[in-house]
């Protein structure tokens, strides 16, 4: 058990794993940066700008309605774009990395 921890310790210190959780962390904390602060702005112009929310844009449907349809899309856009960015920018080197990670698993085995 002993050399199987062993081999994943080595590829969690790796370069390429390093590389991976890099890329993980560029796309992740700005999104949930981004998406966050316009939840709250959605949320504070609700509740402290209701004239502004209640505007008209078209027949019934008025600015609370856009903005809250927007959260929607908004969260099919980042789903969208977090996968995309998964598939092309992550899922190589971490499948390359699993593979490592089996390859040293069974030649080391867990003799102790």
């Amino acid at each position: 058990m002993r050399a199987s921890a062993d081999a994943y310790l080595e590829v969690q210190r790796s370069a390429a794993f390093q590389e991976v959780r890099s890329r993980y962390r560029r796309f992740v904390v700005p999104a949930v940066i981004g998406f966050f602060a316009w939840y709250v702005a959605y949320v504070v112009t609700a509740t402290t700008a209701p004239g502004l929310m209640a505007r008209p844009v078209a027949g019934a449907v008025n600015v609370a309605m856009l903005a809250g349809l927007g959260q929607f899309l908004t969260t099919f856009l980042l789903t969208w774009a977090y996968a995309r960015h998964a598939r092309l920018r992550r899922d190589r080197a971490a499948l390359d990395l699993r593979w490592t990670t089996q390859e040293l698993t069974r030649t080391r085995g867990d003799a102790p």
